[in-house]
């Protein structure tokens, strides 16, 4: 399985993921001309996009990849917020199962301040690799078993986001927010202890806080926890 990160964070965030068969968009918070230069200007040889909310930087271009022939697979809450409609629009709900190519995709609820988001389950037919991702999220309630690859959010670490609000770094009411919508590094080890990490090949951290975060003491943690190699997405 091949992962490219296009963006990550919260200016944008945008990843392409590939069996070999059949490339896939998770999400598209990125310009369109920035999506189509990641990716070589091939953007028709990719299926489908797979968007996890409405959140700008997550679908900021949306209704150019509509333009241009994409189809969108998301909640029916996501496009009611979007204020889209169409026949490229692939509504799916929590726990629902399809298809995309190669590909076996199961949708699964997150907790964020959006309308209906989603997590996505992905199973390649092709290579036998299974995917999380997972996205804008303070909890995941499921546990999936034999994955191979797992993107999840890395947003914040508990004890450097209290710092900075005390140093009027941080509004308090941003405190609030993240605590209820977003995956803290003690939740993220919390969640990877939860799961069966035996087949897991590697991690991508995804959507550090820019002021929030610690890129390498994250990685290393993450490392020393589960033994498996550790990537910071939009790192080299």
């Amino acid at each position: 399985m091949d992962i490219k990160v296009l963006a990550s964070g919260s200016r944008g965030n945008c990843y392409l993921v590939s069996d070999g068969v059949t490339p896939l968009l998770l999400e598209c918070g990125i310009p369109i001309k920035k999506i189509r230069e990641g990716l070589g200007f091939k953007l028709s040889e990719v299926a489908a996009v797979l968007l996890s909310h409405e959140h700008g930087d997550h679908s900021k271009a949306i209704r150019d990849v509509l333009r241009m022939g994409g189809d969108i697979y998301s909640s029916p809450g996501t496009f009611e917020a979007l204020g889209l409609s169409g026949h490229r629009l692939r509504p799916v709900k929590d726990k629902q199962s399809f298809e995309i190519g190669s590909w076996i995709i199961r949708a699964f609820e997150t907790q964020h301040d959006a309308a209906e988001p989603l997590g996505y389950l992905l199973h390649s037919r092709a290579t036998n690799e299974r995917l999380l991702f997972s996205t804008d999220t303070y909890y995941v309630r499921y546990r999936f078993p034999g994955l191979t690859h797992i993107m999840i959010e890395c947003n914040y670490a508990m004890d450097i986001l209290p710092e900075n609000v005390n140093k009027g770094l941080v509004p308090a009411v941003l405190k609030n927010r993240l605590l209820t919508s977003h995956f803290s590094l003690a939740n993220v080890k919390e969640f990877l202890k939860a799961n069966d990490l035996s087949k897991v090949q590697e991690i991508h951290l995804l959507h550090l806080s820019d002021g929030n975060s610690d890129a390498e003491r994250f990685k290393r943690e993450i490392m020393e926890l589960t033994g498996k190699p550790t990537y910071i997405a939009g790192e080299e």
